[in-house]
């Protein structure tokens, strides 16, 4: 078992600036790659701010102006704020890096914590992070098959302006897949930075301003929401943590294997 310690950085009235979270993430980088920290997970709130991984397109930010910050992981564009347990393992991997394979883990101890809530979630091939599942399309409200879904047929659909119909924080409603966690890293000098998002019990209004991680035709969840009362970050914060524990710590870390080409 290898260590991992946890730092919270500050929930509710002390929730922490991005940039400061930034600029910590950064500094205890530097630390585990020099190893004068062990693996370290910050657990913390943000106020209220829209982030956009290099993948983003211009479409998918705010339409009225909103400012959002740049930052250098993996993904697209996605909301922080009250409600919404941010997590960021800074840890070293072996080199070549398996990305995908840390991603994996935090999807697993996601996927554990939420179903400690009796919340059933799941991951959704070629789309990261923790997802709710929807009822079959003829299930759903009004029944509509997909062909007829414009979010679907039309590429330049925008749901933003069409009302709460369409709305990603009412997906829900709507019993269509929703994401409850969000992930996005980056790794560099063979150490991770970034991570993931929760949600316990935002609003999730929020994210009707974006398309949320570039996705369209899917939208938002929360603890909260699925399980019809209140949850809060106080509560969910050493159940999540125990969940990370037990898989990062535990985790078999092993180099990304490379295929070799035969020679011809």
């Amino acid at each position: 078992m290898s260590e991992l310690r946890f730092v919270h950085m500050g929930f509710g009235a002390d929730a922490v600036d991005y940039q400061e979270a930034w600029d910590e993430q950064r500094r205890v980088h530097a630390a585990r790659f020099t190893d004068e920290v062990p693996d370290t997970v910050l657990l913390l709130e943000h106020p209220p701010v829209y982030t956009a991984g290099r993948r983003t397109e211009p479409s998918e930010r705010p339409l009225d102006g909103t400012p959002v910050i740049d930052v250098d992981r993996g993904g697209k564009i996605t909301w922080h704020g009250p409600g919404q347990l941010v997590g960021y393992p800074i840890q070293k991997l072996p080199r070549p890096v398996d990305v995908i394979a840390h991603v994996r883990r935090l999807e697993e101890a996601l996927i554990r914590a939420c179903a400690e809530y009796g919340v059933e979630t799941t991951r959704i091939e070629g789309r990261s992070g923790v997802w709710v599942l929807g009822d079959p399309v003829e299930q759903r409200l009004g029944g509509l098959s997909l062909d007829f879904d414009p979010r679907i047929a039309d590429e330049e659909f925008d749901p933003r302006l069409n009302g709460p119909e369409y709305a990603p924080s009412n997906a829900g409603q709507r019993r269509e897949d929703r994401k409850i966690a969000a992930i996005g890293i980056r790794v560099a000098k063979g150490v991770t930075m970034h991570g993931f998002a929760l949600n316990v019990n935002p609003d999730n209004r929020w994210f009707d301003r974006i398309i949320p991680c570039g996705i369209r035709d899917a939208g938002v969840a929360s603890l909260a929401n699925e399980l019809g009362r209140d949850v809060t970050i106080e509560e969910v914060v050493p159940v999540v943590e125990r969940h990370l524990r037990d898989v990062m710590a535990n985790a078999d870390l092993k180099p990304r294997v490379i295929e070799k080409t035969a020679a011809v």
